[in-house]
């Protein structure tokens, strides 16, 4: 069979460091005029405080129900607790219909029913979020790069078991349980994202010194593993 040759990949890195999420953003000046909805209950911006419901500065990748000074509804908290966080695509689903997130919530918002509304307000709220340097993959940097990597390594299958066994370097920086404290969440990303970064770090394409010592020690299967138990480590 003869070897596939490699080819540059594009992606537009949002959340989870998916183009499909970053897609999710959209005009943020028609955003702010759709989050008049939204401030009888939300404030952003200098000086926000939680009111009926939390505030929304540094919401990309904040863990649900994620505030520690601010009092959830029990629905709001058991989506925390399994893991989920807000990015581009979970803020698309909970804006769509808040109770696909939390079946329980105590908001009476009924959902913003446009595609593109949700887009623009998602890019608003974007804005009130850090832009954490040298590590494309927090949010909200959602930046064009282009690597060139093999695509017989995107289409290696991982054993998520061995992805676990090798998991425990990864692990004492980015949490398991996919919270955010600074250093972005790797839990739930696709798996030919979790790959393509890796390659690309391994390679020297992607600029981060401690990511490229840790991808030079990994080989292709070690990676695929890693990317198919990260994937969905439950």
């Amino acid at each position: 069979m003869r070897a596939l040759a490699p080819i540059a990949v594009v992606v537009l890195l949002g959340a989870f460091g998916s183009s499909a999420s970053a897609e999710l953003l959209g005009d943020a000046e028609a955003g702010e005029r759709l989050y008049t909805q939204c401030k009888g209950c939300h404030e952003v911006g200098k000086g926000a405080e939680n009111r009926i419901g939390p505030h929304l500065n540094s919401l990309f990748g904040r863990r649900a129900a994620g505030l520690e000074d601010f009092r959830y509804s029990d629905s709001m908290k058991r989506a925390g607790n399994s893991g989920i966080e807000w990015h581009a695509d979970t803020l698309d689903s909970f804006l769509a219909n808040p109770r696909s997130i939390a079946s329980g919530t105590r908001m009476s918002y009924r959902g913003m029913k446009k595609p593109e509304d949700r887009a623009n307000l998602i890019a608003y709220l974007r804005t009130f979020s850090d832009n954490p340097a040298n590590i494309p993959e927090a949010d909200p940097t959602a930046r064009m790069s282009e690597y060139t990597i093999d695509p017989a390594l995107l289409a290696m299958e991982g054993d998520p078991e061995y992805g676990e066994y090798l998991s425990g370097e990864c692990t004492t920086c980015h949490q398991v349980g996919g919270g955010d404290d600074g250093i972005p969440s790797i839990v739930l990303w696709p798996q030919d994202d979790f790959k393509l970064a890796m390659h690309a770090y391994k390679s020297g394409q992607r600029i981060h010194p401690v990511m490229q010592m840790i991808a030079s020690r990994l080989g292709d299967e070690e990676i695929a593993a890693l990317a198919a138990y990260f994937e969905n480590p439950e």
